[in-house]
């Protein structure tokens, strides 16, 4: 009996040591990856300089402002995906706008967000044309209409619902306009001239049919129930508490390199997380096991005790 209970105890021992060496080894093999992919893209061993937590300097004023009850200017003027010059105002009939800005030549979260949006809309019970409209302008001037077309033409087929085609709108425009609209809606961006590319935040608006901004969802994922809800109060004329905002930077790119990278930091997070739910899935393995054995011993310390008194008397 005695012999039987010391083996237990051994095999959770060990087991607990396993799970404790299997989490170093995460741990580690976390940690070099993210050496590796920084030599990778930088030719060199040494530590990234860049701390987490702190914005690189074109990032310094990217933002994405809650401007919540502020209305935009609906007279200002863009180009549709056709060339015809169009205000913002023809958009807003009397039905709640999802607002996204973005531009269609981006190499990183634009597609993301607008891949996310027409995912989650197909889940929404309300009709894209009919209920609520989508417009998508470009905070590029020097976007033009055929590509507006062809993103327009991309997001018809994947919505791939009735109305779809009167509903959501690609536009372009010229820099002022496109300030204008960015301003007071709070979306900050900047444009590097060594890159061509536009850092900005990812994020989209909801906007009441007078044009009032309702809501703000941050980040790359939109929950069908969520912007249903938000279609729906926008609809009332209702605007949204503000909420967390948890911003992703559209803005990735190694200039020394050429290359399109990680942030080595967001890998060593990763790294981190993963390290810590192997344990907790092993530690929970481990206390399960403890908890199904029929005679109540285990890793606890009153039942450990005991058997090593019993133990020593033999």
């Amino acid at each position: 009996m005695n012999g039987t209970m010391i083996e237990k105890i051994g095999n959770s021992t060990r087991a607990f040591q396993g799970a404790v060496i299997v989490c170093g080894l995460l741990a580690f093999a976390g940690a070099s990856q993210a050496q590796s992919l920084w030599t990778q893209q930088t030719g060199s061993d040494s530590a990234p300089v860049q701390s987490a937590g702190v914005r690189p300097e074109l990032l310094r004023d990217v933002a994405l402002d809650q401007k919540l009850n502020d209305s935009i200017p609906l007279d200002l003027t863009f180009r549709d995906e056709k060339g015809r010059t169009v205000a913002l105002r023809s958009f807003f009939r009397q039905k709640p706008v999802i607002l996204t800005l973005v531009y269609y030549q981006c190499p990183m979260l634009c597609t993301q967000v607008l891949n996310s949006l027409a995912h989650s809309l197909k889940e929404v019970p309300l009709e894209l044309g009919k209920d609520f409209q989508v417009v998508t302008v470009s905070i590029d001037p020097a976007e033009n209409t055929v590509m507006a077309e062809t993103k327009r033409q991309l997001y018809v087929g994947m919505y791939a619902r009735p109305g779809v085609e009167q509903g959501w709108h690609f536009l372009t425009g010229d820099a002022p306009q496109i300030k204008a609209l960015a301003a007071v809606v709070g979306f900050h961006f900047a444009y590097d001239s060594t890159t061509k590319q536009f850092a900005h935040p990812s994020g989209i608006m909801v906007l009441t049919p007078d044009g009032r901004l309702a809501r703000y969802f941050y980040g790359i994922k939109y929950p069908p129930r969520d912007l249903r809800f938000g279609l729906e109060e926008a609809s009332a004329g209702k605007i949204g508490s503000p909420v967390d905002q948890i911003l992703l930077y559209c803005y990735h790119y190694d200039p020394a390199t050429g290359k399109y990278g990680i942030l080595i930091s967001r890998v060593l997070q990763i790294a981190g997380l993963v390290t810590m739910l192997a344990l907790a899935l092993l530690i929970a393995i481990l206390l399960r096991r403890e908890r199904g054995n029929p005679n109540g011993h285990g890793l606890r310390g009153g039942g450990l005790a005991g058997h090593g008194a019993q133990v020593g008397t033999r």
